[in-house]
């Protein structure tokens, strides 16, 4: 499939990027979508919730009742679970969420979100820019020139570029990511996706058929 380059003041440049069917028509995957995305948010928590359970309260241990004939529930000292300023049974205790993923399973995931994108006519393809220093104000009239002032984009680079990150920083519509570390969440939470034209040219390499 061909791409039309676009300049960075919204004009086709004559130019087009060939990127592989293999890629633009892939059948989507929704279940490595799913574990893909799930895997990613669960590498972002935390895990550091904590409630503290009988045996860490401190308090006094004297039974307060007798065990038999109060009409309730049996309870021992102040620090039980029964009571108001207790314990909690079973809480929240610290852990890793993170767990394993398979490399072609995840490949598959992204493969299956670019699929998407190409589906909706969501890819746009612009020239390579750079900016001499941090230019927010360059980035605006850029997105504006392709009609993506108004809509959530993934900036894919195909290296990084420190003054392109610093420029986008501060806009919230707009993310940086080398094209080498796309992610699937970064994929799906973008309305539209536009590449670099030196990106574009490495998603067959990235791509290629697993072996």
């Amino acid at each position: 499939m061909e791409l039309i380059v676009y300049s960075t003041s919204g004009t086709d440049t004559g130019k087009k990027v060939q990127v592989a069917d293999s890629i633009v028509n892939a059948e989507p995957n929704d279940h490595a979508i799913y574990l893909d995305v799930k895997q990613y948010m669960a590498n972002q928590r935390q895990g550091t919730h904590k409630s503290k359970e009988r045996s860490e309260m401190s308090g006094s241990t004297k039974k307060l009742g007798k065990q038999k004939g109060g009409g309730g529930a049996r309870r021992g000292d102040i620090n039980s679970p029964l009571l108001h300023g207790g314990a909690r049974v079973f809480g929240p205790r610290p852990r890793d969420y993170s767990f394993k993923l398979n490399k072609k399973v995840k490949r598959l995931a992204r493969l299956s979100a670019l699929a998407y994108k190409f589906k909706e006519n969501n890819v746009t393809v612009v020239e390579d820019f750079s900016f001499d220093a941090p230019k927010t104000k360059k980035m605006v009239e850029i997105l504006k020139n392709l009609n993506l002032s108004e809509k959530k984009s993934l900036l894919v680079l195909a290296e990084s570029n420190n003054f392109v990150f610093l420029s986008s920083r501060n806009l919230p519509r707009i993310r940086v990511a080398n094209v080498s570390n796309l992610n699937t969440y970064e994929i799906l939470n973008a309305k539209n996706i536009v590449f670099v034209e030196s990106s574009a040219k490495k998603l067959d390499e990235i791509f290629a058929p697993a072996e």
